[in-house]
């Protein structure tokens, strides 16, 4: 995206510097990254992500403007993930962004729901270790220095609770692939890393072990996705609809309302045409759309440039829980000596006050889409982090 930065990236570049940023990674996490990194960083002008993050606040104030779109988000929450004392607003967001062929950012999907907080700092600083990259160029976005974006991390995820009563709670935490993560905003923060399965409920308050002690959960950082245990079948040791005396840092309601749900509500230049699909009656050209189900995760069941016999083997009763969107073929846009890569950047926004941008991931492909199994056996793609020049750079 910057030409002389990527001309001068890739000049010096070489598998040794790679092989050294993998190593940080490593001794960082403890153990070799569980998921693919690009080979590069991304060097992207600081209007665009500016522009990205803008967009992102844009759509969520329309969304929740929308008294439509409140009413049917809150009944599309399944009755059996309904949390009481819904907070007002989401408080972690995350707006997924490409570039058409036209160089403009379009929505690929937003949510309400935490993603890579603790990680992505320490991405970016193993790149710039590891090859070099000028302190000038800065990696998080909205003017905001290291200590400043960790102070926000903090407030949000313990509020005014003691750490040790704050757990990040998701289903087996160690074996998920994003567990440097969890392991990383353990560290920093002196929070509980907890199986959902493990705790302990007696009334209406929750347990959980900590070195030996039984420790009382105050506040959640909320990792569990809904999806994951259904399709699992995991039975938990409380019930989503209690009562519980707990704060939740990201009420899981969220995961429901700000999701591809919400797609089909917004109006916005950046927002490619989406609709319910049991709303669509016939479709021309199904190859010029992508078929998404509402609450999957990480790309599981998205299908880019359905056939009509895809589209129509959707069963009568599940079509509502599906968008039918337009799709947008994202230009590759980032040089490298394997071929141009497309990228996918996603705007990470902490509510406190107002609706802020505080990071960015980003990850590489030259796929249909993004994920891992669309860009196997590829170099140069995969997870990656953004570095940001002000426009001093050719």
């Amino acid at each position: 995206m910057i030409p002389s930065l990527r001309r001068r990236f890739n000049e010096t570049w070489s598998p040794e510097k790679y092989a050294a940023f993998l190593g940080l990674l490593r001794r960082r996490c403890g153990e070799p990254v569980q998921f693919p990194h690009s080979e590069t960083p991304c060097f992207l002008p600081a209007e665009l992500v500016d522009r990205m993050a803008r967009y992102g606040v844009e759509m969520v104030d329309q969304l929740l403007g929308d008294a439509e779109y409140r009413r049917a988000s809150g009944e599309a929450i399944p009755a059996a993930y309904r949390v009481p004392r819904e907070n007002p607003v989401p408080l972690f967001v995350q707006a997924d962004f490409g570039l058409d062929e036209n160089l403009e950012p379009k929505l690929v999907e937003i949510q309400g729901f935490p993603s890579l907080y603790g990680y992505q700092p320490v991405l970016a600083e193993a790149y710039r270790e590891a090859y070099g990259i000028d302190a000038a160029l800065r990696a998080l976005p909205d003017g905001l220095g290291e200590d400043e974006y960790q102070a926000l991390l903090r407030e949000a995820v313990l509020g005014a609770q003691d750490p040790e009563t704050v757990v990040l709670l998701e289903i087996e935490p160690w074996r998920q692939k994003t567990r440097h993560d969890f392991k990383i905003t353990a560290e920093t923060l002196g929070i509980g890393v907890v199986d959902v399965q493990a705790v302990r409920k007696r009334g209406n308050r929750l347990y959980y072990d900590r070195a030996g002690r039984e420790m009382p959960i105050r506040r959640i950082y909320n990792r569990v996705i809904a999806d994951e245990l259904e399709r699992r079948r995991i039975r938990i040791p409380f019930d989503w609809r209690d009562d519980l005396d707990v704060e939740w840092a990201g009420h899981p309601d969220w995961f429901f309302r700000l999701s591809k749900f919400s797609l089909p509500f917004l109006r916005h230049p950046a927002a490619p045409w989406t609709r319910f699909l049991d709303t669509v009656e016939k479709v021309k050209r199904p190859e010029d759309y992508v078929l998404k189900p509402l609450y999957s995760f990480a790309g599981v069941g998205v299908i880019v440039g359905p056939s009509a016999a895809q589209i129509a083997a959707v069963p009568t009763g599940e079509r509502h829980n599906y968008v039918l969107q337009e799709r947008v073929d994202f230009r590759p846009v980032i040089d490298t000596p394997a071929g141009p890569a497309k990228m996918e950047v996603r705007i990470m926004y902490i509510w406190l006050g107002r609706l802020r941008p505080v990071n960015t991931v980003v990850r590489m492909g030259r796929g249909a889409q993004m994920g891992v199994d669309h860009n196997k056996h590829m170099q140069w793609v995969g997870a990656s982090a953004a570095f940001l020049s002000g426009g001093d750079h050719p």
